[in-house]
């Protein structure tokens, strides 16, 4: 396992010898689109490869299952601020087959977080300030409806540009292989 000592030695000899210079690039994305996609480990290089894309290509925004959870919420917010302030004029929203999120059992994780030194009576305090941590914490079991869910809720969201596409597509983890959903031209209407 790494540990931040390890990471911060690397990290000066990464910049003492300029091994960033391959990397150089603005803070707009050159192909102007804007990824929301899983943080699955198995994504980080396959994805941007699978898709041909280079350092500087693509704002890519991960979150676990790729979903869009609250429509004023942080994911949203940043796929707004991609589009509005960076020139993405397409978001792909790529979710991926074997996702940890369509097994995730909301009751198991609060036991998990009892475990690790949170209280009850803080899990007490959530639930009886009108959270539903179950279900907040609660994954999806269709990995491609997760997809045109988030999908949906970034076409149909008030602030969002209506003529910017908004595709779905789900990948394989294992080939990198990409399952088109639904093409956001078409549902515009520009084949």
């Amino acid at each position: 396992m790494a540990s931040l000592n390890e990471i911060l030695r690397f990290n000066k000899e990464f910049v003492e010898k300029k091994q960033y210079e391959p990397y150089k690039t603005s803070k707009f994305p050159d192909k102007k689109i804007v990824i929301l996609t899983c943080m699955d480990t198995r994504l980080i290089e396959l994805l941007p490869k699978a898709m041909n894309l280079r350092n500087g290509d693509a704002k890519i925004i991960k979150s676990a299952g790729a979903m869009v959870a609250h429509p004023f919420g942080g994911i949203m917010r940043s796929i707004l601020v991609a589009v509005y302030e960076l020139q993405a004029d397409e978001v792909y929203v790529i979710g991926h087959y074997d996702c940890g999120m369509s097994t995730v059992d909301p009751y198991l994780m609060v036991d998990h977080m009892i475990e690790k030194g949170i209280s009850e009576e803080i899990i007490k305090s959530i639930k009886y300030s009108g959270i539903d941590l179950i279900e907040w914490l609660r994954g999806f079991g269709d990995v491609e409806k997760n997809v045109l869910n988030s999908v949906d809720i970034i076409r149909n969201h008030p602030l969002f540009p209506k003529n910017t596409p908004v595709h779905g597509l789900v990948m394989n983890p294992e080939t990198g292989k990409l399952d088109l959903l639904t093409n956001g031209h078409e549902y515009l209407g520009n084949k």
